[in-house]
């Protein structure tokens, strides 16, 4: 799943088979990638579109795994512009039910982190840091030039998610006051995290940094997805892919 086009066109070129099904008013693309069957789909933005996007693949498709990718702000402060961050667990950090359950915690859950799944975490790390050992390969130099990226590092850690852009240093700055340990900030991932425990189904979400989500964000956001981020989540989740044991789970 990702939010935006861009994000998803590269996967979809590297799936020459697939057929397009059509539920919700969305298009999920069935197909195969290294072997393994795999559904792909346009989430759209913000955690309502991306929880229904994750029923109708749970529930219709029957996926057995489900891999968020796409771009975040930074928020921690060694997090930097082209780094990829790996979540360990998300939380909505515009969920707010106070004074009758704490902040941040999802009412009748009790609990405000919905952790992503250890194993398939950990492997697509293994494969992020993999990648980013050699960013020329998958952005070449100019890119790397242009945006100014110097040494991609992966992090693991807190992701937070809510219906807002973030894009001042002031909403940044409320954000790691509240939620000290967050590393990046986006609008859909902890939506679904919530939807796949529901489900009892794993959960992973990869995050390429495309700005600080502060006064000094990113200009040319759309330009940032095509050329970094949508290059790093192709090759990330291809080599994860690659590595992955013999075929029999869909994913996504």
């Amino acid at each position: 799943m990702s939010a935006l086009h861009e994000e998803l066109a590269a996967v979809l070129a590297d799936m020459p088979n697939e057929q397009r099904v059509k539920v919700a008013g969305r298009d999920f693309w069935v197909g195969h990638w290294q072997g393994h069957a795999v559904v792909a789909v346009l989430s759209r933005i913000g955690k309502v579109a991306a929880a229904t996007t994750a029923t109708v693949m749970l529930e219709r498709f029957g996926v057995g795994a489900l891999v968020f990718t796409g771009v975040a702000g930074g928020l921690g402060p060694q997090v930097r512009v082209g780094d990829v961050v790996v979540a360990n667990g998300l939380v909505q950090h515009d969920m707010d039910a106070s004074p009758l359950f704490p902040r941040h915690e999802v009412p009748l859950y009790g609990r405000a982190v919905f952790d992503s799944d250890a194993h398939l975490s950990g492997a697509l790390a293994t494969a992020a840091q993999q990648v980013l050992q050699v960013p020329e390969r998958h952005l070449g130099s100019a890119t790397l030039a242009q945006f100014h990226l110097h040494a991609p590092q992966v992090h693991r850690g807190l992701l937070v998610s809510g219906d807002r852009f973030v894009s001042t240093t002031a909403e940044s700055e409320a954000l790691r006051s509240a939620l000290p340990t967050a590393l990046a900030v986006e609008m859909e991932g902890a939506a679904v995290a919530q939807v796949c425990l529901d489900y009892g189904v794993p959960f992973a979400a990869v995050r390429t940094i495309s700005d600080r989500a502060d006064d000094t964000a990113h200009t040319d956001f759309n330009r940032f997805i095509a050329q970094v981020a949508s290059r790093y989540s192709h090759a990330i989740l291809s080599q994860w892919l690659a590595q992955r044991p013999a075929p029999g789970v869909r994913l996504t």
